[in-house]
């Protein structure tokens, strides 16, 4: 009976410990920080205006295409800059669940297979969790109607009221904002129409992957062609690239991802297309003709000129839609004039390493284009610059504001969400975590053992611990990346110990010496940190 008693105490005090240790670590001392996703980020649900039913319409398997084309397929309204469902007893809403978490973390909760998928913002919140962030406490969201343009009133009065909540669920400390994707474009607005609320609340503000002037390629190619949400077998599961792309023309916030035509690009993007011509001699021969953003928009509008889709047995003309063009010039102007609020750091967090499409080409001089409304059936070639497989570097880069820094980190549009060199420099930036004096963003040293070696012995009476590291130190530097195999840096420490009959004394010496070699340079940098302790013991 004792032993059987002993057990279950034991049992229970395993218990106690596994309890204990599920609590999840809280910093009381963090700022409140408020996510922020990119176009397609946020979870949407349908609501039935007669009896309340709700279901979720993004993102879903089961009836998926079906459920978008009935309830997310949209005509635009000029006079309130709003895209309204076609389904006239529908309105689009996003759940509030989690603070505003719920949202943005996994787009398809019920997905069990290929979860990864559709993960949005959940590594980063798993990430700051384990950081000492608290939902509801520390950490919101903000998903939104990702249809709509990134200045509609609504949303504008909706993130204005969030920022508030934030502000006093928090007790009063300013907000630290990190945007995806569009979710910059949209930020950058409000901070634009609304810059004494963003004063007031904001902190800082992280853009990470933001398309600050265009995503070019991305958005021509889709205009004509459309798009899938995921690649890979997942996308079997998920809306068609049609239905994607139905949608989209009537999306005032995909025509606000238009490449800026008043840009002073490096290399100008443009839609290109191979025709036949005639000669005056009546002789044809094969031409490339190139379009810069502005001249691109006319053979995009002749592509669609016939474009339809059926909705209720009803066809209805779908072209591209010149009233959300002039909305988007409109909102254009707004960001071009958004200056940033003097009491807020900005940062910017950019893709790199992958070829990302810049222009457009279709047809090839052996199958000329012959009828501009075949362009939605042909494949698009690219011609691609650096970036993160959606947002060109030169795009991300460009947001006309002061900078606290710019990082480039090489990863894809999305993926770059779960990058942990990103956690690394938002736990910094975040002051996350105890503060390293030596770690700067924007030389990050990743440090890689390659030997390592300790000897002890005696010298003069006094034990000698002598301790020897060899390292390799890898470093990423955005602006000269083609140098980086001829980088090489060592690290070697020393260090010695003694002891006496009541003391302990220590004297630590590290040296870090950096040979960098390239074609035309070749220097030594060699710095020296010494460290002294004593301990006493009584």
């Amino acid at each position: 009976m004792a032993i059987l008693l002993e057990e279950i105490l034991r049992s229970v005090e395993l218990w106690l410990k596994l309890t204990k240790k599920s609590q999840p670590y809280v910093n009381p001392n963090l700022d409140p920080v408020l996510l922020v996703p990119g176009i397609a980020g946020s979870i949407l649900k349908a609501v039935d205006d007669e009896n309340g039913k709700e279901e979720r319409v993004w993102v879903r398997i089961l009836a998926a295409d079906y459920t978008f084309r009935t309830k997310l397929w949209s005509r635009f309204d000029p006079s309130t800059g709003k895209t309204v469902s076609m389904d006239e007893k529908t309105s689009i809403a996003v759940p509030e669940d989690r603070h505003g978490l719920y949202a943005i973390d996994v787009l398809d909760p019920d997905l069990i297979i290929g979860r990864e998928c559709v993960y949005y913002f959940h590594d980063m919140i798993v990430e700051m969790i384990n950081w000492g962030f608290q939902e509801g406490k520390t950490l919101f969201g903000f998903g939104y109607d990702f249809r709509q343009s990134n200045r509609l009133q609504e949303t504008m009065d909706r993130l204005a009221e969030k920022l508030e909540s934030v502000y006093n669920a928090a007790g009063g400390k300013k907000i630290n904002i990190i945007s995806h994707s569009m979710g910059g474009l949209l930020v950058k607005c409000f901070m634009s129409l609304h810059s004494d609320v963003f004063e007031k609340y904001v902190k800082n503000w992280i853009a990470i992957a933001a398309p600050f002037q265009g995503a070019p390629g991305y958005v021509n190619s889709t205009f004509l062609n459309g798009m899938s949400f995921v690649n890979g077998w997942e996308q079997n599961f998920f809306i068609s690239k049609w239905s994607m792309h139905q949608m989209l023309i009537e999306c005032p916030s995909f025509y606000e991802l238009m490449g800026c035509p008043d840009f002073h690009w490096q290399n100008i993007p443009v839609l290109e297309l191979w025709r036949e011509k005639l000669n005056s001699d009546g002789k044809s021969h094969i031409i490339l003709e190139s379009y810069p953003p502005q001249d691109s928009i006319e053979i995009v509008k002749e592509s669609l000129a016939n474009n339809k889709i059926n909705h209720d047995g009803e066809d209805l003309p779908l072209p591209l839609n010149m009233e959300i063009l002039k909305w988007a010039n409109e909102t254009r102007k707004i960001l071009s004039c958004a200056k940033l609020p003097p009491q807020v750091k900005f940062y910017n967090i950019y893709g790199t390493s992958l070829d990302t499409p810049h222009s457009v080409c279709y047809g090839s001089g052996e199958k000329p284009v012959s009828d501009l409304q075949q362009l939605r059936y042909i494949q698009a070639k690219y011609i691609c610059v650096d970036g993160d497989g959606t947002v060109p570097v030169e795009s991300a880069k460009a947001d006309g504001l002061k900078a606290e820094a710019r990082v480039g980190v090489p990863g894809e549009h999305r993926g770059i969400l779960c990058d942990h060199h990103v956690f690394r420099i938002l736990k910094h930036w975040l002051k996350a975590g105890e503060p390293d004096p030596f770690y700067n963003p924007l030389n990050d040293y990743v440090i890689l053992p390659t030997a390592f070696e300790i000897e002890r012995h005696e010298e003069n009476g006094v034990e000698v611990a002598s301790l020897k590291e060899e390292w390799e130190i890898i470093s990423h530097d955005q602006d000269e990346h083609n140098s980086l195999t001829a980088d090489k840096m060592s690290l070697n420490t020393i260090t010695v110990s003694y002891e006496g009959a009541n003391q302990c004394c220590s004297d630590a010496h590290a040296g870090v010496v950096a040979v960098v070699n390239s074609e035309n340079d070749s220097r030594e940098k060699h710095v020296q940190m010494n460290g002294l302790t004593v301990s006493v013991d009584a």
